[in-house]
């Protein structure tokens, strides 16, 4: 009898040891899938008379904000996000990548000063440079050894399994974008883009995308409706005999099929392959609340895309949309961060560059906007 209960009794544990680990996997895909489906907010600071780093990091945690894109490892930021429940992506600019590139010992340094100094903030990832021109830049040569000594740099600081490593793109890398299945990087960038995919494929980290249906519309008002770059409900269309509810899904589509393309080339079908391909970030997205309403082709113009109910729209459609996939992977939640937080009057370019920003200096809301 004695042995029949201690077989019980051990029977009783395994299975409540069973059920623990089950409930526990549970609780981290449902901790996964939640984090993953928030939205951020991109901290861009090239403005005039924008509040000190500690009173934005209030202004993320008044407006349950839980993610930041920061670009560059602006101290007294870093200082304010410490204890802070704010996941942070940092990034490095591109004047110091040859820097990190060419010595491994250089990465070791940047890493200790910049992430092992702050032991309090919740990095998440590392973007390796911002939207470098493959065929023109002369730092698109120093990205991927960058991200190759960086990436040592965490794993040896024992980071590897809390932090990514990545590089931020443009969609303009993609030769064709429709239909999404079709989508294909430039041959020109394909020397460019391939070890990174694959480097990011391996080390089970996303491509940092910066998706823009704004501009996309822009570039083509005659193709492209404006409620489907605003991401409005019923105003879907059929690409390539495929349903897309709106243009920011067929935009990341694209990239998926690039990805998957530039990873096996010799296959003829795409859509009729299974290869494991990087997750994508959407590490910037939004819309310009103002730019005059002058005609595209007067260089400054955005036609009458930019106005703040636009944006508001845009915005809201936008958290709605993250919370379930793309028709490619439409169980992938999509990681987004809003661009950006406050305007920048002192960034260069046309005047609907300014005006990206979702709350004003005085950390009122420029429309309404909730994060859950």
């Amino acid at each position: 009898m004695a042995n029949l209960f201690l077989l019980s009794m051990a029977t009783s544990q395994k299975n409540l040891n069973v059920y623990t680990i089950l409930m526990l996997g549970l609780l981290m895909i449902m901790s996964l899938h939640s984090t993953v489906g928030e939205v951020g907010v991109c901290y861009g600071r090239l403005g005039k008379k924008l509040p000190c780093p500690k009173k934005v990091v209030s202004l993320y945690k008044k407006n349950n904000i839980k993610k930041m894109r920061l670009y560059d490892p602006h101290q007294p930021t870093l200082r304010a996000l410490g204890g802070a429940d704010i996941e942070l992506m940092v990034g490095i600019p591109e004047t110091d990548l040859q820097h990190l590139a060419q010595c491994q010992c250089h990465a070791n340094a940047w890493v200790a000063g910049n992430i092992s100094a702050y032991p309090d903030v919740k990095f998440r990832c590392i973007a390796v440079g911002n939207e470098i021109n493959p065929s023109s830049s002369p730092y698109s040569s120093f990205v991927f050894p960058a991200m190759q000594n960086i990436y040592r740099a965490i794993c040896n600081a024992g980071l590897g399994n809390q932090i990514t490593v990545s590089t931020s793109i443009k969609t303009d890398v993609l030769e064709k974008s429709s239909p999404p299945k079709d989508g294909e990087f430039r041959s020109n960038v394909t020397g460019y883009m391939k070890p990174i995919v694959e480097f990011l494929r391996d080390t089970n980290a996303p491509l940092l995308v910066n998706v823009y249906p704004y501009f996309a519309y822009m570039n083509d008002m005659k193709n492209i409706s404006l409620s489907f770059a605003l991401l409005q409900r019923n105003s879907g269309v059929v690409l390539g005999g495929v349903y897309y509810d709106n243009l920011f899904y067929a935009i990341l589509d694209a990239v998926y099929a690039a990805m998957e393309r530039i990873l096996d080339p010799s296959s003829l079908s795409v859509s009729q392959v299974s290869v494991p391909t990087p997750s994508v970030t959407v590490s910037e997205t939004g819309h310009s609340s103002r730019g005059g309403g002058k005609p595209e082709s007067d260089g400054e113009g955005d036609g009458d895309a930019s106005t703040v109910e636009n944006a508001r729209i845009y915005n809201n459609n936008l958290m709605r949309i993250v919370k379930k996939g793309t028709p490619k992977r439409p169980d992938s939640l999509i990681e987004t961060y809003i661009f950006a937080m406050f305007d920048e009057n002192e960034k260069p370019g046309p005047e609907y560059e300014k005006h990206f920003g979702i709350f004003l200096p005085n950390g009122k809301r420029k429309y309404r906007l909730r994060f859950y």
